[in-house]
């Protein structure tokens, strides 16, 4: 199949492409000078894209913000005059996103309440997820496009067929006594039927939640089994790294362990039985059924459950509402990413992750979508880009691991794909370090990158990138429409040009209804609200620079305090992870009983490779002179691997807490780790002195 991406033409409220007069289309690479010591403050840096007049005439925020004008009479000369608009005038600027996406009536109030936490948006407005959805039907594209590791198979979904498939497993969600607010869950890979059974869940407004099949059974119970679920969806296998993975034995384990249970759907991608069981072909037969009969729901009504990382005990079960969901993603995909009817948009992701959920909203926008089962470095490094050039992809998200991969392989995707289609990459997961946003400049066709961060907690992003501004290296373009975001220092002060929390001081709708079994909140105020009262701290340390770009540091309970200046993590694993004869890095600061300061960094070496004296005076140079000379480890380790959450996070806290004397057993929840035999080989580290 090939997709040729449309000329760029200026979006509309319906976003698609408007003529337009003439204009410079071209991305401009100013160069880009990286800076050196980031303790305390960003240096100086040249953008290494800036949006053309063209750009910024054509993109669908311009038109949102004409919009604004229009409705306010308020002037809006650029992006950040709009940000700042929409921070100062919460209520008013999501009323105006949900009239611009003509989202229907709003019953009362847009804010009834804007405390923090508590916040409570659009009172007595009701609506359902998928009926944005079936607005953006159509016929001359596909929906949905699946791709499978290890075949040349491209299956389209139309629009039709997806609307129908949909509507068949909600009637089959139904006579199975399926209920809003019922909980339908889902053990599955990024397929088609993953989306399918996630729409059908959401008509009914029963509440939909996952996680991939790289999840054992027990890692899978851990979340799932605390929603009491009515309905379990699943596959009898998924395919990765160049194997079929037998997943019947994992689904036994699963069912036996929820007691609640009252069916199971199985969708064939092996073909291995899985007794009593429901085929998927006859729970989502499309024979007969147009459009999904939906159920209206109350702007809070739960859509979805996502869990946290659970590194030091069960998973937070996050709650998500259909309403907040809804307008956040519309803002983030149509308005952030600019993506609309032309797009085919592919984020390399799980459903175990938000990402994918984040995907999904493509449909929001007309956009196709597209699901990849398997490896994106199977069998070569730059599997994702082959992936993307043979289903033209405009819109790619992955990781800075998965790019750094590509950047040490020596792929060069815009020489070896055809890319042509390609206009935007987005990346998250971790920080992005300055070689790798320059490294996809010049090897990936020269589109801009959009670096962004946020969270599970919010299902979206709070800085990220946008078409209108420009692209700095190793930077995050500017804060998302209505987020509030700042970074303050430990008394509670907004700093710039200098490393503080992230924090946001004013309400988002798609901030947490609630956590899963937290009846008085409790849970809830102390994961994001005990350190400045009123005022969601997220956990990183972020800089914000004069230039209304973003910088992120890495986790600031995983901080490296030396000699009273605080570093995040990022910033060394941006430096030490170029190096060619390291895999990958984990690097810890871990305050002693003594009130000593132990600071080792653990290293996982490229194969063939030896840590030697030369290795390491090597990688001491490259921290002191691209990072600090105050942040030089005390001691550089080899070590068989790097242990990470099943979402790919490297687990710098638990293992901090074991070099500080903490129980093993108590520090870290075995299952969320990806491979937990490696906590083993951690615990019998130890610090200088009690060796």
């Amino acid at each position: 199949m090939r997709q040729q991406r449309a000329p760029k033409r200026p979006r509309g409220r319906d976003g698609r492409r408007r003529p337009t007069n003439g204009g410079d289309r071209s991305a401009n690479c100013a160069g880009a000078r990286i800076r050196n010591d980031r303790t305390q403050e960003v240096a100086a840096v040249e953008p290494q894209w800036v949006p053309s007049a063209r750009d910024i005439a054509d993109a669908r925020v311009t038109d949102f913000a004409r919009f604004v004008e229009t409705r306010t009479g308020t002037e809006l000369p650029d992006y950040h005059g709009l940000w700042r608009w929409s921070v100062d005038n919460i209520a008013d600027f999501w009323a105006a996103l949900w009239d611009y996406f003509d989202l229907g009536p709003v019953a009362g109030e847009v804010l009834a309440r804007s405390d923090m936490p508590g916040a409570q948006w659009f009172p007595g407005t009701t609506l359902n997820y998928v009926d944005r959805v079936i607005t953006q039907a159509r016929t001359d594209r596909p929906a949905i496009v699946q791709v499978t590791e290890g075949t040349a198979d491209v299956t389209e979904t139309s629009w039709a067929e997806l609307l129908a498939g949909v509507a068949a497993f909600a009637r089959t969600l139904r006579e199975l006594g399926v209920r809003p607010g019922d909980r339908v869950i889902g053990y599955l890979p990024n397929i088609t039927e993953t989306v399918i059974a996630f729409l059908g869940t959401a008509a009914v407004g029963a509440v939909w939640s996952a996680c991939g099949q790289d999840y054992s059974a027990k890692a899978a119970l851990d979340r799932l089994g605390q929603l009491e679920p009515t309905v379990l969806v699943t596959a009898d296998g998924y395919r990765y790294g160049g194997s079929a993975h037998d997943k019947s034995a994992d689904i036994a384990a699963l069912r036996a362990g929820l007691e609640t249970l009252e069916a199971t759907v199985v969708v064939s991608r092996l073909g291995i039985e899985v007794p009593g069981s429901t085929p998927w072909a006859v729970a989502a037969d499309p024979a007969g059924h147009t459009l999904p009969e939906t159920e209206t729901v109350d702007f809070a009504h739960p859509l979805w459950i996502v869990f946290s990382s659970g590194t030091t005990g069960l998973p937070k079960g996050i709650v998500h509402g259909h309403g907040g969901v809804v307008l956040e993603h519309l803002k983030a995909v149509a308005l952030q990413f600019d993506i609309g009817l032309d797009d085919t948009f592919l984020w390399y992701t799980s459903p175990s992750w938000m990402m994918w959920n984040f995907q999904i909203a493509g449909l929001l926008t007309g956009a196709t979508i597209v699901c990849y089962d398997g490896s994106p470095a199977h069998p070569r490094p730059d599997t994702l880009w082959e992936i993307a050039a043979r289903t033209g992809t405009t819109v790619l998200g992955t990781s800075p691991g998965y790019v750094l991969g590509c950047m040490k392989a020596g792929s060069v995707p815009a020489t070896e794909h055809d890319l042509s289609a390609l206009r935007l990459i987005g990346i998250t997961g971790s920080s992005l370090p300055p070689s790798s946003s320059l490294w996809l400049q010049q090897n990936a066709g020269g589109v801009p990158v959009a670096s962004i961060s946020g969270g599970t907690d919010v299902v979206s992003a709070f800085a990220g990138g946008v078409r209108t501004v420009p692209v700095w290296p190793g930077e995050l373009s500017a804060p998302y429409l209505g987020v509030a975001l700042d970074a303050y220092d430990e008394a509670g002060q907004p700093v710039r040009d200098e490393v503080g929390e992230l924090v946001v001081t004013a309400p988002m709708p798609s901030m947490p209804i609630r956590f899963w079994r937290d009846p008085d909140g409790t849970r809830y105020h102390d994961a994001y609200f005990d350190t400045y009262p009123g005022v969601w701290r997220h956990g990183d340390w972020i800089t914000r620079t004069r230039h209304g770009s973003v910088v992120v540091h890495g986790r600031s309970d995983s901080t490296l305090n030396r000699h009273g200046i605080r570093m995040g993590s990022a910033d060394i694993y941006q430096a030490v992870e170029r190096l060619p004869e390291i895999s990958e890095a984990l690097v810890i600061g871990a305050e002693q009983p003594d009130g000593g300061y132990w600071m080792p960094l653990f290293v996982v070496l490229a194969p063939g490779t030896e840590l030697t004296d030369g290795l390491r005076d090597r990688i001491k140079e490259v921290i002191r002179t691209e990072v600090s000379p105050r942040h030089v480890p005390d001691e550089i380790l080899a070590a068989p691997a790097i242990p990470h959450t099943r979402t790919g996070k490297k687990l710098e806290v638990p293992i901090k807490r074991l070099f500080q004397g903490a129980d093993p057993a108590r520090v870290v929840e075995r299952s969320a780790v990806d491979d937990p035999a490696l906590l083993d080989w951690y615990s019998e580290i130890r610090p200088p002195g009690t060796r």
